[in-house]
């Protein structure tokens, strides 16, 4: 076949999209029969990883309740039970909780709101959306998928009765909102390409065929999310490309009036909003590559005139702010560094967060209450379990209000974690996070493990998982290339690995990798990559370039049939996703970049020499990848290399975000982690 601009491209395992054809479907099932065949051979491994990943999880776990009005809102779980347990007690009584006693023993006092359990009964996959409770705190409304497919069922709750409305809707997206009458609530469509692009109405005591259509965005390089502003005043529509925003704003006591504009689209300016006094405050790029905060009146007609509140600072990428009564907090990230600042909105003082580690990580907590005058937040590190904190913003002082359990046992004094610099092929420097024991110093070079992402401006940051104990207590060193593409140093870092920069990406990561065995923390025999999704199709392009450096690659729900996928805007996101990739139907220079590192079309041949051992992850209703992508390259892979070891299994009952409930994911990580040390030749006990 030919592509847009002529050129000649043969795809023989094209058929493999049939997702309806039973030779497809039997094709599938093979695969996974043979996956399961050859990882049999790493099951008491398997085995053995996913007891120590269970002893280190606190089964009977409990959030640290969140007050919104004249309720404190937490989940908890329980042994056994796959799926969080949302509950909510009254706040007059919160000053005597022991939250300790709570974990294990439910309080009189205490109310289930929702149980995931028994909405997850009967499915092979279920999966929470968005959850709002109402403001007199009666309603609460909730989206749930059982098929992977990310569209979503909305129904709701009356919390008096605790009994679900017969008011149920089906093909929502993503986004609820509650206007301020207590009985209207706002939630969005999604097209045929999955693109969430209708805004709708809903009133409680109605049918959804009543229900009125407030918003519909026609340009298919935008979606549409729905909000509303932490101090009650308004509900926003927030329009987004992967370059331009825009935002409507109805007054959360008017639901039926209309919604307007505060700033129009202009192409390559992005903003994010919050309210405060009869202003929106406003995060944007515009004449500030890492952003700035404004602020404007919200008197009618909008666009008043805009007075910056936190200027531009070049490096400083500011990620996110949150608004209170009295204090704004703002997120920032540089030099591969989160940092949170509180500013006093009277005084103007700032004060900046301590954060012991380097490198770790903080991030904002629940914070829905406009009046507090304290900061929950979170702070963990590759070998810190995550601590939920919350900061007097007034006083300035932190207090902890809750450390990740490991029940089993795990003492941080016996484990390190450094920052390391890669240099790339163009003189860049990457920062690399890594972890390890610290009697593997002593035995270097040591097995390792290497993630990666770089795309999207998402950072791939620095925090503890219990599950990754199992390879650091084998002698593991586990580290993340913090390539270009990602937002670890700031705007500039994405936009030097997107569009027709998207090489550096790849150049960074195995500049990352060659730097982890010139320093000789590892070896090309004991190396091991991984990455999903846009991390997926970093893991086949590195294949193609350098499959020498390393012994085995995970590649999970990979995006490797990149240029196939951006040739056909019918595909689920094809069209939002141009911004990012480029629109090789369109643009010549774009296909023809694409055309070079595209994995699918760049798969190498050996008839002889083996690449690195491969395991493959897919799900055949993931809407973002689609299944065929890596199915596709598998054949290709083995096809032209025939001495490799290339696995894939693909679920056939979830999509995108793998298996649902957490003991099914604890078994796939088991798996993943056992093909991993089984590949780099580690079969020992931990230590």
């Amino acid at each position: 076949m030919l592509s847009a601009h002529g050129h000649e491209r043969v795809d023989p395992w094209y058929w493999l999209r049939e997702r309806d054809d039973q030779t497809v479907i039997a094709y599938l099932e093979a695969e996974n029969d043979y996956a399961d065949a050859v990882l049999s051979e790493t099951e008491e491994l398997r085995k053995q990883i996913y007891k120590e990943i269970l002893s280190r999880i606190d089964e009977n776990d409990l959030s640290v309740p969140v007050k919104k009005g004249p309720w404190m809102y937490f989940w908890r779980t329980r042994q056994g039970l796959s799926y969080p347990i949302h509950c909510r007690m009254k706040a007059s009584s919160a000053a005597s909780v022991d939250f300790d006693l709570m974990r294990h023993k439910d309080r009189e006092d205490e109310e289930v709101i929702l149980d995931e359990n028994d909405l997850a009964a009967g499915h092979d996959y279920f999966a929470l959306g968005n959850m709002e409770v109402s403001p007199d705190h009666r309603f609460l409304a909730y989206l749930f998928d059982t098929t992977g497919s990310e569209v979503f069922t909305l129904r709701i709750r009356d919390l008096h009765a605790g009994s679900d409305l017969d008011e149920e809707v089906a093909g929502t997206s993503y986004g609820l909102a509650w206007s301020n009458d207590e009985s209207t609530l706002f939630y969005t469509r999604p097209d045929e390409a999955m693109r969430p692009w209708q805004l709708w109405r809903h009133t409680i005591g109605t049918q959804p065929e009543d229900d009125v259509c407030v918003h519909v965005e026609d340009d298919e390089r935008f979606h549409i999310g729905v909000t509303r502003t932490k101090d009650d005043a308004y509900l926003l529509l927030e329009i987004e490309s992967k370059v331009t925003s825009e935002v409507w704003a109805l007054s959360a006591d008017d639901p039926t009036g209309s919604f307007r504009v505060l700033q129009e689209r202009r192409n390559g300016i992005e903003y994010s909003v919050a309210h405060r006094d009869q202003h929106f405050m406003l995060l944007t790029n515009d004449s500030a590559e890492d952003f700035r905060l404004v602020e404007m009146p919200d008197l009618l007609p909008l666009g008043g005139e805009v007075a910056e509140i936190v200027p531009h600072r070049p490096g400083v990428r500011i990620t996110g702010f949150d608004l209170f009564e009295n204090h704004l907090v703002v997120y920032e990230r540089s030099d591969a560094a989160s940092v949170i600042r509180v500013i006093d909105s009277a005084t103007g003082a700032a004060t900046t967060l301590d954060l012991p580690e380097t490198p770790s990580t903080a991030w904002g907590g629940l914070n829905p209450e406009f009046s507090s005058r304290v900061l929950r937040y979170h702070y963990t590190s590759l070998i810190t379990p995550s601590s939920v904190l919350e900061y007097d913003m007034d006083n300035h002082t932190s207090k902890v209000l809750k450390r990740q359990r490991v029940p089993s046992g795990y003492d941080p004094a016996l484990y390190r974690t450094d920052r390391l610099w890669a240099t790339s092929e163009d003189g860049t420097r990457v920062p690399i996070s890594i972890a390890y024991r610290e009697d593997t110093a002593g035995n270097l070079p040591a097995p390792a493990l290497l993630y990666g992402y770089g795309s999207y401006e998402h950072s791939i940051d620095p925090m503890f998982s219990p599950a990754r104990l199992s390879l650091l207590d084998r002698g593991f060193v586990y580290a993340i290339a913090h390539v270009r593409g990602g937002g670890e140093m700031g705007r500039g870092w994405y936009l030097n690995g997107k569009l027709e920069h998207k090489k550096n990406t790849f150049a960074d990561f195995i500049a990352c990798a060659r730097h982890l065995r010139q320093h000789g923390w590892t070896s090309p025999d004991r190396l091991v990559a991984r990455g999903g999704s846009a991390g997926g199709l970093l893991m086949g392009a590195v294949l193609n370039i350098a499959p020498e450096l390393f012994r085995a690659i995970v590649a999970e729900v990979p995006f490797v049939d990149c240029l196939t996928t951006m040739m056909d805007p019918s595909l689920p996101l094809t069209a939002i996703e141009w911004e990012e990739w480029g629109n090789p139907l369109e643009d010549p220079k774009a296909y023809e970049w694409m055309a070079k590192y595209s994995p699918y079309d760049n798969v190498t041949s050996s008839a002889s020499q083996s690449l690195p051992q491969l395991l493959v992850l897919a799900g055949i209703n993931d809407p973002r990848v689609a299944y065929w992508e890596p199915v596709k390259w598998v054949a290709k892979i083995r096809a032209q290399n025939p001495a490799s070891k290339v696995l894939l299994r693909i679920a056939m009952d979830s999509g995108h975000a793998g298996p649902s409930g957490r003991y099914a994911a604890f078994e796939e990580e088991a798996l993943v982690l056992a093909f991993v040390a089984d590949a780099a030749r580690v079969a020992t006990a931990p230590r």
